[in-house]
């Protein structure tokens, strides 16, 4: 039940018909270098993710941070008001 010969024509027609037989070398062109891309960046992420494991620890160190107060109701600025 797959796409037999016709249909392929058919298919391919619609794309020339679409897109034009002139736009089709730089679609494809702009396609192949998307795939490439996104290949060379999962690769990198890949790579990035073994050397992030084996340093979790380090990223885990006490953040320190004050309480602010959202309404700006600060005791200490009461007594100068």
């Amino acid at each position: 039940m797959g796409i037999q010969g016709w249909q392929w024509l058919i298919i391919i027609a619609l794309v020339l018909l679409l897109f034009g037989a002139p736009k089709l070398p730089g679609l494809a062109r702009s396609m192949g270098q998307s795939l490439r891309i996104f290949k060379t960046e999962v690769r990198h992420m890949k790579d990035e993710g073994g050397d992030k494991e084996s340093s979790a620890s380090d990223d885990e160190a006490p953040v320190e941070g004050k309480v602010v107060n959202p309404k700006g109701d600060d005791p200490q600025n009461r007594d100068n008001a």
